[in-house]
Formats: C-alpha cells, sequence, structure tokens
C-alpha cells in the first residue's frame, strides 16, 4: 500500500495531483504549504488554492548525502543523491523541492519540469510513503 508522507500538502492520489497552497484574498499572495495568515499582509483571508502543476526550474542542485533531522528517509548504503530544485510555478509562486533526476549533466537552469509522486520510504508496517517531485519534460 501507498501513503502520502503529509497528505495535507497535495491532491494525490488523483492521477494527475497538485499541490494545495493558500490564498489570500486580501493582497492575493500565494504560500506553500498552506497557511492560516498571510505572510505579505497578516490577513486571517488565507484560502486553499491548488497550485499549476508545472513549471520552471530556477535552480538546483544535487544532495549528495542524507541531511539532517527532521529527515526520515534511507541512509548508509540505502541512500541515493537526489535533486532538489527551485521550481517556478506560473507567475505564483516558487516551491523547492526534489526532483525526478539527480545528474547534472541532465539538468538545466530553465527547464520545463512537472509534479510527480515518487516513492520516498517504507514505514514500519511496510507501507510505501510517497512524496512530491518534479521531473523533467
Amino acid at each position: 500500500m501507498q501513503k502520502a508522507i503529509d497528505p495535507s500538502i497535495s491532491t494525490w492520489p488523483d492521477d494527475h495531483p497538485q499541490l494545495i497552497g493558500s490564498r489570500c484574498g486580501d493582497c492575493n499572495a500565494t504560500t506553500f504549504p498552506a497557511q492560516d495568515l498571510c505572510p505579505r499582509c497578516s490577513a486571517a483571508a488565507m484560502t486553499e488554492h491548488l497550485l499549476p502543476r508545472s513549471g520552471t526550474l530556477i535552480a538546483w542542485t544535487t544532495q549528495g548525502f542524507p541531511p539532517g533531522a527532521p529527515y526520515a528517509g534511507p541512509t548508509g548504503d540505502d541512500f541515493v543523491p537526489f535533486g532538489v530544485g527551485l521550481v517556478q510555478l506560473g507567475d505564483e509562486i516558487r516551491v523547492e523541492g526534489r526532483l525526478t533526476e539527480n545528474d547534472p549533466a541532465k539538468l538545466k537552469f530553465g527547464q520545463s519540469v512537472e509534479l510527480t509522486m515518487i516513492p520516498f520510504a517504507t514505514d514500519a508496517d511496510g507501507n510505501e510513503i510517497v512524496t512530491f517531485a518534479f521531473q523533467p519534460v
């Protein structure tokens, strides 16, 4: 069985999942993940807002060693380096997330990417935990 790492941040298991952010009704600021108060104007006028599935890779790096706490993924011999990118989603927001590609030769600034879900870890009950990532298109 598969489970989302955090069911509140995406519409997965939809066939075409979207990240769930929030948008301020007063100043139109967009956040991810969703927030109760606007970080721009402090209004309590935030409502759920589905973010675009595709975007542009603005910046990226490769994570070559297991991150520190609260990271709960594979470590030791099970750890596989992964790409991390900053993705511009439309003209709304930039989101940091994993990339499905970790080979620097296959990543380019300005590259088009699309949201997907990928395996992250296995929980104590043997369930596959999935997380969001961006894949080159």
